[in-house]
């Protein structure tokens, strides 16, 4: 079986008894040695899996104390829309520099996870839960509270906001290989130490994006464009009168 099946398996197992009370908020996970006999999986599996159940606010890790389940936050919709454009704009500036800080902060653990959703992301079925993960590592591994908590605002705003998944559906959808490759690009960076090639790299990835998410609106409102002027156009026809 592959690390990668191990580490999620691991991940939605946990964060199944944790939705069903068998492991409550304040409650402490059993330790790392402990998992790893019950799933029958490496130490270095367990910790990737808690990464992940950290980033997804599931679980805090308490230094010399334990791993440690945190209640469910319910998702809270902002008061002044904001538009896809908007939200791209605002990650490009933040998400750049905490590439810049991760690339001389992250953790080797937090790494292999990094490069883990790489793989992950090739997969249709975990393509969109790997991008968020891999945003989410980097933006701990800045060890900036404030930080942590901006991007994950604004995460929280791309998977809640209906205008805003609807606008990034189509232009994800449609360019697979290229975001694999820009994700690819960040994590070489990081890996590697660059700071200032990281930051190129996250401004790469989200001036693509902002620029298909231009292209995709150009798009629909020449489509709405042309479906008002055959209305018009069906509506003041004379052709009718050749067959009279």
């Amino acid at each position: 079986m592959k690390r990668r099946r191990r580490f999620w398996t691991v991940v939605e197992k946990l964060e199944a008894l944790i939705d069903q009370g068998v492991y409550t908020a304040g409650s402490r996970l059993p330790a790392e040695r402990e998992l790893a006999d019950t799933y029958q999986v490496s130490r270095p599996t367990i910790r990737e899996a808690i990464i992940a159940l950290e980033v997804r606010e599931r679980v805090e890790v308490k230094t010399g104390s334990g791993v440690y389940v945190l209640s469910a936050k319910p998702a809270k919709s902002t008061d002044n829309p904001i538009s896809a454009f908007e939200l791209t704009q605002a990650r490009a500036l933040v998400e750049a520099e905490a590439a810049a800080i991760a690339a001389s902060t992250i953790k080797p653990d937090e790494l292999i996870t990094l490069k883990q959703t790489l793989a992950d992301m090739q997969k249709t079925e975990t393509a969109e839960e790997a991008d968020q993960l891999f945003h989410q590592i980097i933006a701990r591994a800045t060890r900036n509270n404030a930080i942590v908590l901006y991007i994950d605002k604004l995460w929280q705003l791309r998977r809640t906001e209906p205008q805003i998944i609807s606008a990034y559906k189509d232009v994800c959808s449609e360019s697979m290989n290229q975001r694999l490759d820009e994700h690819t690009s960040i994590y070489n960076a990081i890996a590697e130490g660059d700071s200032c090639a990281a930051r190129k790299a996250m401004h790469n990835h989200f001036d693509r994006l902002i620029n298909a998410l231009f292209d995709a609106s150009e798009a629909k409102a020449l489509q709405e464009i042309k479906r008002k002027t055959d209305e018009t156009r069906g509506l003041y026809s004379l052709s009718y009168l050749s067959h009279k």
